[in-house]
C-alpha cells in the first residue's frame, strides 16, 4: 500500500461521536455522517490535491407536484480516486437524493446534489471509520463515544492515596480533601515522592473539578490551586537540593565544574541514563505530523516513561514524538501516560526510535555531500551529531 503510515493510522482511528447524526426513517432510527464532514476528512487525510470524485451516471427516477411545491428524486453513481504515491486507488458508490422546492429547477438541483453526496459518502466509507464505515456495525465499536458528563460527577467520598497508591484517608468535603493533599505534597521529602503523590491523586482532582462545575456555579478553583501548590513544592525541593549540593562543594573545597573533566556516568558500574540534548532533532520531530490526528505544526513531546525520572530533568531528546498542541496538552494533563498511548494502540518508543534513525541518516547524508565534512571525518573516528549534547 502506498498510503503513508500516518494516513493508515488516521483511517483506522475511531469516528468521533459528535459528528454522528441521526434521523427517523419509516420508524427506524438511522445514523449517518454529514456530507461536508466526509469531504473535509478526505481533504485532511488524503490532501486537497490528492483525491477527486467524478459522477459516472445520474438518473431522475421521479418528478412531479408535491402539494404546493415541485418534487424530484435522483439516483447517482460516483467514482472516487485517491492518488497514493505511484498508484491510484479507485472506489465507487451509488446514492439517492430527493428535493422539494418552489420551482422545478431548484427541486431537481437539490435532488441531484443529494444523490451525488450520498454516493460520495458510500464510496469514501470503504476507506475507514472517519468516513462513516463504523456506522455499518450495529455495535458501533469504531465510534468514539462522547463522555457522559453525568458519569464524571461523583459526589464523594474523596479518597486520598499515598505515593505507593494505598488509600490513606477518605473525605466527604472537597475542601478537606484538597487540604490533605496539599499537606501530603508539602511533606514530600524528594521530587520522586512529590510527583508520585500527584499522579496517584490527579484523577480524583479532575473528577472533583468536574463535580463542582454546575450550571449555576463557576468552574471550581480547587484544581488550579492544587496545581500551583504542586509547582511551589517542586521549586522548593529543587532549591533545597541545589543548596545542599552547593554547601557540599564548598566544604570539600573541590575545584569548579569547568576545571573537572566531564564523566560519562552511563558507563559506570551503576550507571545513570544518558540524556541527549539535540535542538536540531527536536525541530525535526516538530516538523512531522501529529501521531494522533495528523495536524501540523506539532510539538516534540518527551515520552516521560522512556527513562527513569531525574531531578527537574526531561528524558533524552531521542525519546520524542510529534503531537499537536491539543494532544500535547491532553497527554500532559493525564497522570498515566503509558495507558494514554495504549488506549490509542500506539507504541511511541518504536516511533521515536524510527524518527531518531531517520534524522541521523539525514544528517549523515548531508555530511557526506559536504566536501569539508568528508575531509574532516577522514581524520576523525567519529563525527558528533550537529547541535547534540549528552548530559
Amino acid at each position: 500500500m502506498a498510503l503513508t503510515d500516518t494516513q493508515v493510522r488516521q483511517l483506522r482511528a475511531k469516528l468521533d461521536a459528535k459528528y454522528v447524526k441521526s434521523r427517523n426513517a419509516n420508524g427506524t432510527n438511522l445514523h449517518y455522517v454529514e456530507g461536508w464532514h466526509v469531504i473535509a476528512e478526505a481533504n485532511r487525510i488524503f490532501g486537497y490535491d490528492a483525491w477527486d470524485r467524478r459522477t459516472l451516471a445520474s438518473h431522475c427516477v421521479w418528478s412531479g407536484a408535491s402539494g404546493a411545491y415541485h418534487g424530484a428524486a435522483y439516483t447517482a453513481k460516483v467514482r472516487v480516486s485517491v492518488r497514493a504515491g505511484d498508484i491510484t486507488i479507485v472506489r465507487e458508490g451509488s446514492g439517492t437524493g430527493e428535493g422539494k422546492a418552489s420551482t422545478p429547477g431548484q427541486a431537481h438541483d437539490l435532488a441531484l446534489k443529494g444523490a451525488e453526496t450520498d454516493a460520495t459518502k458510500r464510496a469514501l466509507a470503504t476507506f475507514g471509520n472517519p468516513f462513516g464505515l463504523a456506522l455499518y456495525d450495529r455495535e458501533q465499536v469504531g465510534v468514539r463515544k462522547a463522555r457522559s458528563e453525568k458519569a464524571l460527577l461523583p459526589t464523594g467520598p474523596w479518597l486520598l492515596h499515598s505515593a505507593s497508591g494505598a488509600e490513606e484517608a477518605s473525605f466527604d468535603k472537597p475542601s478537606e480533601f484538597a487540604g490533605a493533599l496539599q499537606k501530603a505534597m508539602t511533606e514530600a521529602q524528594d521530587m520522586e515522592i512529590l510527583f508520585d503523590i500527584w499522579e496517584q491523586n490527579v484523577e480524583t482532582v479532575r473528577a472533583l473539578n468536574w463535580s463542582l462545575k454546575q450550571d449555576h456555579l463557576p468552574r471550581s478553583g480547587i484544581a488550579p490551586q492544587l496545581v500551583n501548590h504542586l509547582k511551589q513544592c517542586a521549586v522548593s525541593l529543587a532549591n533545597r537540593a541545589n543548596g545542599s549540593d552547593h554547601r557540599e562543594l564548598i566544604s570539600d573545597e573541590r575545584p569548579p565544574t569547568a576545571a573537572r573533566p566531564k564523566i560519562d556516568k552511563s558507563v559506570l558500574t551503576i550507571g545513570e541514563p544518558k540524556r541527549i540534548r539535540c535542538k536540531e532533532h527536536l525541530r525535526f520531530v516538530a516538523s512531522q505530523p501529529c501521531l494522533i490526528c495528523g495536524r501540523s505544526p506539532c510539538h516534540a513531546h518527551h515520552i516521560r516513561y522512556a527513562q527513569s525520572r531525574g531531578l527537574s530533568l526531561k528524558v533524552s531528546d531521542e525519546f520524542t514524538v510529534p503531537l499537536c498542541a491539543i494532544h500535547h496538552h491532553h497527554i500532559h494533563t493525564t497522570g498515566k501516560e503509558r495507558e494514554w498511548w495504549q488506549e490509542r494502540n500506539i507504541d511511541p518508543l518504536v516511533l521515536a526510535k524510527d524518527l531518531w534513525r531517520q534524522n541521523c541518516e539525514r544528517n549523515t547524508a548531508a555530511r557526506d555531500s559536504d566536501p569539508k565534512t568528508v575531509e574532516q571525518s577522514a581524520d576523525e573516528k567519529t563525527v558528533p551529531q550537529p547541535g547534540c549534547d549528552s548530559r
